[in-house]
């Protein structure tokens, strides 16, 4: 019988997103591929850092080994590296003892036609082109960033996974920040005060959201090993449709920060994120200074969010 991934949290991740490819990825912008080839396969034995994915996804496969939840849990690793430049990247894998047995190696075509194959629920990658279609096939990805932190230190035995959300053109649509970029906060306030009875459509991390949700119910309260925030930009009036929309919804937000334009970078500093999913770079660059972060690539042209 074929090893099914249903009824599992698939996560597909880069082996940029997973280890500091930084030096590796330079070689390759710089030189090429057949110089990077070369170099990889010269030091497949030396293995790597930690990247910005790293934690988040170690924990990630420690909640194989709750009991009760054996196997719920299955990292892909998703890279366009080739077959003969991965050596390195599984070694690094065993040298972690990272969980991880399976692999897309696509030698440098586009993976998205693979993410549905293999029922992904969230993908993380360096490389927008990917991210971006991943986005354009509903599935939720983030672009992770690698400008911010400099060391990733392997984390032992985390005992709550974080994870933080932006809102609108996130874990909503888009709908309500056009206006805002159109019309501007005034003509945003009123919308939302009119529309606060009215639920907002699902936006990229929607689902994930959803079955992380789904995931914690099976763990009495305070108890879950994951704990999920919402930072926004809202604040009041804008609150009430976001707490309509996720009580309509039946999901679960441990936390809910309204920060009304205030930096988002403290707050997620003290919330202790594994990871931060937001659209807007200018709130990824300022929060990976102090968190793990990830830009969703959702809309195409904006100069400010929500």
């Amino acid at each position: 019988m074929a090893y099914s991934l249903l009824n599992k949290l698939v996560v597909g991740v880069s082996s940029r997103a997973l280890f500091d490819l930084s030096k590796e990825n330079e070689i390759f912008e710089k030189q090429g591929v057949e110089a990077y080839s070369k170099y990889q396969i010269e030091h497949e034995n030396k293995i790597l850092k930690p990247g910005p994915g790293f934690n988040l996804i170690k924990a990630l496969l420690d909640l194989n080994h709750v009991t009760n939840h054996e196997g719920r849990v299955e990292v892909i690793i998703m890279s366009r590296n080739s077959a003969d430049t991965s050596l390195r990247v599984f070694n690094s894998v065993a040298y972690y003892g990272l969980e991880i047995t399976r692999a897309v190696l696509a030698s440098g075509a586009p993976l998205a036609p693979y993410l549905n194959a293999f029922n992904t629920d969230l993908f993380l990658s360096a490389y927008e082109d990917d991210v971006q279609r991943a986005i354009d096939s509903n599935i939720a990805a983030g672009i992770i960033c690698n400008d911010g932190l400099t060391e990733y230190d392997q984390k032992e035995g985390i005992s709550q996974i974080r994870i933080a959300f932006d809102g609108d053109a996130v874990l909503f649509s888009d709908a309500s920040e056009k206006i805002y970029q159109e019309k501007g906060l005034e003509a945003f306030e009123e919308n939302e005060r009119s529309q606060a009875s009215n639920i907002m459509e699902a936006g990229p991390f929607a689902k994930f959201l959803k079955t992380l949700s789904n995931l914690q119910k099976e763990f009495p309260g305070e108890n879950a090993p994951i704990r999920t925030a919402l930072v926004t930009s809202r604040s009041a009036p804008a609150h009430e449709r976001v707490i309509r929309t996720l009580r309509a919804w039946d999901v679960r937000v441990d936390e809910a920060f309204f920060l009304g334009g205030i930096s988002k970078r403290d707050v997620l500093k003290a919330f202790g994120a594994h990871i931060f999913f937001d659209d807007q770079a200018v709130h990824t660059k300022a929060a990976s200074e102090v968190v793990p972060s990830a830009r969703v690539p959702y809309l195409s042209q904006k100069e400010d969010d929500l």
